[in-house]
């Protein structure tokens, strides 16, 4: 009876899938946005990504006026790669392309041509492709391309495998084959560029790699400018946008709007008719440390501890010259692991010289340092500080050449999955490394055990304030600890000149002083080197 049931059914009906046909497996299906159609989003919605939408809206002019380009000689861009960390705004860049082209669009993701039958991939990018030709002029736009367009010859000889190289020289084929047609031009995005095949890079099938990064704080003012009319403010928007540009350096586009989001649903739970500053803060904190957790109860010997481990990021920073700005210190536990954090405010560096980075070192073993001057014992709170100073340490010596003993040399890091052994030196160099590293780490220690036994009573009375407050600002600390000794860039208008960022000194910012400032900041850049320290969130 079974087979006779089958036997009499419809041939679509007996594979399932919603009735599709089987015939129909090898077809593509992309999101057609025809040129009559709106997305919703233009080019003015896309804020802080000013050279990345000049490139792309140069793509779209040549679709629109074609003649001018034509009349000159020049050809059609046959394809477009924006690459970039995620959240930074290439889909929604794609998405104001669509809305912007006037000529049609088709949208699909890299995954839509994976598939459990052989052959199917393949299919689908012919059939994709030949619906463009009968569109064109038109844009195909792939999401997360790195799904189909790995490098080949990795991941062993697996069927699975096989089967995607085979849609990858079938999209080879379809950008630049024997057929190709020029009115046809393919945008693609991915986070990982680093893992495409050097066939599909190349001029002739994507002529422009575009780099869509973190905004800087004039960008990242722009994109709270496009999220924050949506609120409902208790302030004025232009100086909220500057402020909120100038305490969340190294945010993406889509963290920025996490942000405002945040704000708004914590002034919602707080009952209140309008989003002011403390509720932005609020958010930050949300997004940068996670969830509070207010279950998560500490006996009063481990809050002591957590108090004065803070303290010790605080105190120890404060009289550092290159340290972070402090924003606020934190006893609150967050997140999953967070006991308590120190949150400051990285200067926006594009060098990096070797005493910043010892100072943000000793930064980072304040914490640990001050469990041994007060307890005389240490916890295991300073895992995530002591991750990060070993990583600084061997990028001094292995990544930017700056150890006499090792020299001028730069030795790749190891990736994720690679052996020890793997290491492009000897087992001798690998013995020097780790002695010069740790005698760095050494020096480092030292010199934060010096500073925080001279500053020890000071240390005491921050962790105090911690203790009655869980939460202080820098207001706080510097009626305990005194103004910082060095003038620092704080406001939105020196960040965004770049005063401060290499000579905390020079942070003097007016009409009359600009031009003076500027070339005093560039005689400072060049002293500097290269690095970059992770320091904008403590454990």
């Amino acid at each position: 009876m079974r087979q006779h049931a089958l036997a009499g059914a419809p041939l679509h009906d007996s594979l399932g899938g919603g009735g599709r046909n089987i015939f129909q497996v090898g077809k593509s299906k992309p999101t057609i946005i025809n040129k009559e159609a709106k997305t919703g989003v233009t080019f003015k919605d896309v804020a802080g990504l000013a050279e990345a939408k000049v490139e792309v809206m140069e793509v779209v002019d040549f679709l629109k006026n074609p003649g001018r380009y034509a009349d000159l000689g020049a050809k059609i861009p046959r394809g477009a790669l924006l690459t970039g960390p995620p959240g930074t705004g290439k889909t929604l860049l794609a998405k104001a392309t669509a809305g912007e082209a006037n000529v049609p669009f088709l949208s699909v993701s890299g995954s839509d041509f994976i598939e459990m039958f052989v052959g199917v991939g393949p299919s689908r990018v012919r059939d994709l492709f030949a619906q463009a030709k009968t569109m064109q002029p038109c844009i195909v736009w792939i999401d997360e391309i790195d799904a189909i367009g790995k490098a080949r010859g990795r991941g062993g000889m697996m069927g699975g495998n096989d089967e995607r190289e085979n849609t990858l020289n079938q999209l080879l084929v379809e950008m630049d084959g024997f057929s190709t047609s020029g009115q046809v031009v393919v945008l693609a995005g991915t986070n990982r560029p680093d893992t495409l095949d050097s066939a599909l890079l190349r001029p002739g099938r994507f002529d422009r790699t575009i780099e869509v990064g973190n905004p800087d704080i004039g960008g990242r003012a722009e994109i709270f400018r496009v999220h924050l009319p949506k609120l409902r403010l208790g302030v004025e928007m232009q100086e909220l946008s500057e402020t909120l540009a100038s305490l969340t350096p190294g945010f993406s586009g889509a963290e920025i709007a996490n942000v405002v989001n945040e704000a708004a649903l914590t002034a919602a739970r707080r009952e209140k008719d309008a989003v002011e500053l403390d509720d932005f803060h609020a958010a930050m904190d949300r997004v940068i440390g996670g969830l509070e957790r207010k279950s998560k109860v500490l006996t009063k010997e481990e809050k002591t501890t957590v108090a004065h481990h803070e303290a010790g990021h605080a105190v120890t920073g404060w009289f550092l010259q290159h340290a972070s700005p402090l924003l606020k210190v934190s006893i609150v536990p967050r997140g999953m692991a967070a006991l308590g954090y120190a949150q400051y405010v990285p200067k926006e560096r594009k060098l990096h010289t070797k005493e910043i980075m010892m100072d943000t070192m000793c930064m980072l073993l304040g914490g640990r340092i001050a469990e041994s001057i007060f307890f005389g014992k240490i916890s295991t709170g300073a895992q995530d500080d002591l991750r990060k100073v070993t990583r600084i340490a061997y990028s001094i010596v292995t990544l930017y050449g700056m150890n006499s003993k090792v020299g001028n040399l730069s030795f790749p890091p190891r990736g994720d999955g690679q052996f020890d052994s793997q290491r492009p030196y000897s087992e001798e160099k690998a013995e020097q490394v780790d002695e010069e590293v740790r005698i760095l780490v050494n020096s480092a220690y030292e010199r934060t055990l010096e500073l925080l036994t001279s500053k020890k009573e000071l240390a005491a009375q921050i962790a105090q304030l911690l203790l009655e407050k869980e939460v202080i600002h820098r207001d706080d600390v510097e009626k305990v600890l005194g103004a910082r000794p060095w003038k620092e860039a704080t406001t939105f208008e020196e960040l965004a000149n770049g005063f401060g960022n290499s000579v905390p000194e020079e942070a003097d910012v007016g009409p009359a002083a600009a031009a003076a400032g500027q070339a005093a900041a560039v005689a400072e850049v060049m002293k500097a080197t290269v690095a970059e320290a992770e320091a904008s969130k403590q454990n």
